[in-house]
C-alpha cells in the first residue's frame, strides 16, 4: 500500500500538478457543440382503446402499470401479443394527452430473439387504423404520412431489453406483431414526451370552466411546439414560419413570458432569408416578422436585441416601400406567394384587402420600431405611407380574415367591419389561425359577448370532439355528425381526421395540433383579465377587464418585473371590482 502512495505522488509531481490543484479539475467526457434545453418524461397509456383478436392477446391491461424501463429475467407480468401463422395481431393505446415524442418498449426474458413490431402514432385514433401511407403532400386516400416526422414504421425490438424510438407528434400507438407464427413478450410501453421544462407564469380561471380549458388547451398547444426551435406543428410543420409564429409569440408572452426559442426562431428565419426575397416564399410572412419584432420588444422591452436586427429590419422596410403604388395601392407581384390563410386564399379581392391593411399595420409598428433604433426619418417616411395607404380602402369581399386586418389597420371601421363581415354567422368561415384576428377585431368593436361566443363554440368544438390540442383547421358546421377523435369511428358518424380537408391538410395529413391556433389564451388575457402593454417591457400597463356574461375571472401576466395578478368581480349592480397586484416600477392604468 505504501509503495502504491508513493508511485502515485511520484506521478502527480511527475505530471508538475500540485495536488489542490488536481481535486480542483473535473472531467467532461464530452465537449458538445450546444447543451439540449429539451426534458423528457415517461407517459404510461391510460388505456386500451382497441385490440385484435383478444384471445392472441394476454394480460393487456399490465401496460397500463408504471413502468421503469428495465427488463427482467422472469416471465411474469408480461402482455403477450401472439400470431399464429400469417396474421398480425396487435392493440392501440391511449397516453391521454397529445405529446411530442416517440415511444419505450420493453422485453422480457421470454422473447430470447428478437422480434418485428409494426409502430402507428396517431394524433387520432382513426390515424392509428390507416394502412395507407399518403404521398407526403396530399395525404391521398385518408392516408396519413411520414412526410415531416415517422409516424408508422417497422423496428426490431430487443429479445430482452429496451428500444426507445420516434419523434412525432401524437397521442394514440399501435404496436403489431409483424413476424409470423411467433410471439412478443411486452413488460411494458412508455410514451416519451420531449418538452421544455418551464413554469406556466400566466393564467386565466373564470367562472367558466369551458373558457378555463380552452385556455389551457391554447397555452399547452404551444408549449408542446416550442421544440428546439418554435414549430407550427408537432406531427406536420416542425419548420419556422415567420407568419404562423404571431399568435404563438403572443401565448408564449403571455403564459411563459420570456423564452430564448422566439428569437432563436426570428433570427433562423431572418437569416435564411437574405432580401430581397420573402420569408417561407410568402411577402405577408416577411411583415409579420417586423410586426413580431415590435410586439415582442413591447412584451420584454430587449434594446440589444432589437438593435440586432437593425440592418435587416430597415431595408426590408425600404423594400416594401417599393411595393405600394401612387394611388397608396398594396403592390406585392412578383416572386412569392400572395397569401393570407388556406382558407381565404382563393378570394383573391380578399387577399389584396388582407395585405393592404397588413402593410398598413406593418408600416405603422416598424416606424416605431424605426423611431426607436434612432432612424427618425425611416420612422416618418414609414407613417407617411401607412397614412397614405389607409385612404384606399378596398372591398374586403366578404373575407372575415381581410375585413380583421382591415379593422385593426383602421382602414374600415371597427363595428362596420363586425357587424357587416365578421359576425355574419357566427363562426362559420372562421379559422384557426385567423380566428385570433377575428377575435382581435371584435373587440376593436367591443363585441366582447359575441367574442366570448365564437371562443366557446368554435375552439370549444375541438374540445368536444376529444382535442387535447387546437388544430390546423376546423369547420364547425362540417364536423356536425362526427365522432370523437379518441374513438373507433362508430357507423353513421363522421370520421372527421379522415374524411375532411383540404389544400395541404386533406384527410390525416391534417395536424392536430398547431400552433396558430391558440389564439384564443392570449385574447383571453388581453382583453377578459383586461392587461394590455402600453410601453415596452411593461413599464406601463393598462388594466381594463371586459368581462361579458363572467361573474368573476383572475390570473397572473409574466412581465420582466414579475408577475402582474388581477381579480375581477361582477357586483350585483352590474360594477366590477378589481384586486391587482403588480411589481414595484410597473406603472398600472386602471379603468
Amino acid at each position: 500500500m505504501k509503495n502504491r502512495f508513493l508511485l502515485f505522488f511520484t506521478l502527480i509531481l511527475g505530471w508538475g500538478l500540485p495536488l489542490q490543484a488536481l481535486k480542483a479539475q473535473s472531467y467532461h467526457p464530452y465537449q458538445a457543440d450546444q447543451k439540449d434545453v429539451i426534458a423528457r418524461a415517461y407517459l404510461k397509456p391510460k388505456r386500451i382503446i382497441w385490440s385484435t383478436d383478444t384471445a392472441s392477446i394476454t394480460n393487456p391491461k399490465v401496460l397500463l402499470e408504471q413502468g421503469n424501463s428495465q427488463a427482467f429475467f422472469e416471465n411474469r407480468n408480461v402482455c403477450r401479443i401472439v400470431n399464429k401463422g400469417n396474421e398480425r395481431n396487435g392493440l392501440v393505446l391511449d397516453f391521454g394527452k397529445e405529446i411530442h415524442g416517440g415511444i419505450q418498449i420493453t422485453t422480457s426474458q421470454s422473447n430470447r430473439v428478437t422480434r418485428k413490431v409494426r409502430i402507428r402514432f396517431g394524433e387520432s385514433v382513426s390515424e392509428t387504423m390507416s394502412d395507407v401511407i399518403g404521398d407526403g403532400t396530399t395525404g391521398k386516400e385518408g392516408g396519413a404520412t411520414n412526410h415531416h416526422a415517422m409516424r408508422d414504421f417497422v423496428v426490431e425490438l430487443p429479445g430482452y431489453g429496451t428500444l426507445e424510438v420516434g419523434k412525432s407528434g401524437f397521442r394514440f400507438a399501435r404496436i403489431d406483431l409483424i413476424d409470423t407464427d411467433t410471439f412478443v413478450a411486452l413488460k411494458e410501453v412508455r410514451a416519451v414526451a420531449y418538452y421544455r421544462d418551464i413554469p406556466y407564469l400566466g393564467s386565466f380561471k373564470s367562472n367558466d370552466t369551458r373558457l378555463n380549458k380552452i385556455w389551457e388547451t391554447g397555452a399547452y398547444t404551444v408549449h408542446v411546439n416550442m421544440q428546439d426551435y418554435l414549430w407550427d406543428g408537432i406531427k406536420r410543420d416542425r419548420m419556422v414560419w415567420a407568419g404562423d409564429m404571431h399568435p404563438e409569440l403572443m401565448t408564449i408572452s403571455s403564459v411563459f413570458g420570456y423564452n430564448e426559442v422566439v428569437p432563436k426562431s426570428l433570427d433562423f428565419v431572418r437569416d435564411n432569408t437574405p432580401l430581397p426575397k420573402w420569408m417561407n416564399g410568402i411577402s405577408a410572412y416577411s411583415m409579420w416578422w417586423v410586426i413580431m419584432h415590435h410586439d415582442w420588444y413591447m412584451q420584454h422591452g430587449k434594446l440589444d436585441y432589437l438593435k440586432e436586427q437593425k440592418s435587416y429590419l430597415i431595408p426590408l422596410l425600404d423594400l416594401f416601400t417599393t411595393k405600394v403604388d401612387e394611388a397608396g395601392r398594396e403592390k406585392l407581384d412578383g416572386p412569392g406567394m400572395r397569401f393570407l390563410d388556406w382558407p381565404s386564399s382563393e378570394n383573391k379581392q380578399g387577399v389584396h384587402a388582407g395585405l393592404q391593411a397588413l402593410m398598413v399595420l406593418t408600416f405603422e409598428k416598424g416606424a416605431r420600431l424605426a423611431r426607436t433604433l434612432g432612424e427618425e426619418k425611416k420612422a416618418q417616411a414609414y407613417t407617411k405611407l401607412a397614412e397614405r395607404m389607409r385612404k384606399y380602402v378596398p372591398d374586403a369581399n366578404g373575407s372575415k380574415q381581410a375585413a380583421s386586418l382591415m379593422s385593426m389597420a383602421g382602414i374600415l371601421e371597427a363595428r362596420k367591419a363586425n357587424n357587416e363581415v365578421i359576425a355574419v354567422g357566427g363562426v362559420k368561415n372562421f379559422s384557426t389561425f385567423y380566428g385570433y384576428y377575428m377575435l382581435q377585431a371584435q373587440a376593436q368593436a367591443e363585441a366582447y359577448q359575441a367574442a366570448l361566443e365564437n371562443i366557446r363554440k368554435y375552439w370549444g368544438g375541438m374540445l368536444d370532439l376529444g382535442a387535447t390540442t387546437f388544430w390546423e383547421d376546423f369547420d364547425l358546421q362540417e364536423a356536425a355528425n362526427a365522432a370523437p377523435i379518441d374513438q373507433l369511428v362508430p357507423e353513421g358518424k363522421l370520421d372527421y381526421h379522415r374524411n375532411t380537408g383540404a389544400y395541404c391538410y386533406i384527410g390525416l395529413r391534417r395536424s392536430l395540433c398547431h400552433g396558430w391556433a391558440a389564439g384564443p389564451t392570449p385574447w383571453l388575457t388581453e382583453h377578459v383579465l383586461g392587461i394590455k402593454i402600453m410601453e415596452p417591457g411593461c413599464k406601463t400597463v393598462k388594466i381594463q377587464p371586459n368581462l361579458g356574461d363572467l361573474e368573476w375571472v383572475e390570473g397572473t401576466y409574466p412581465t420582466p418585473s414579475g408577475l402582474i395578478s388581477v381579480r375581477h368581480t361582477r357586483l350585483k349592480d352590474g360594477s366590477i371590482k378589481s384586486e391587482i397586484k403588480a411589481p414595484q416600477g410597473i406603472k398600472v392604468i386602471k379603468n
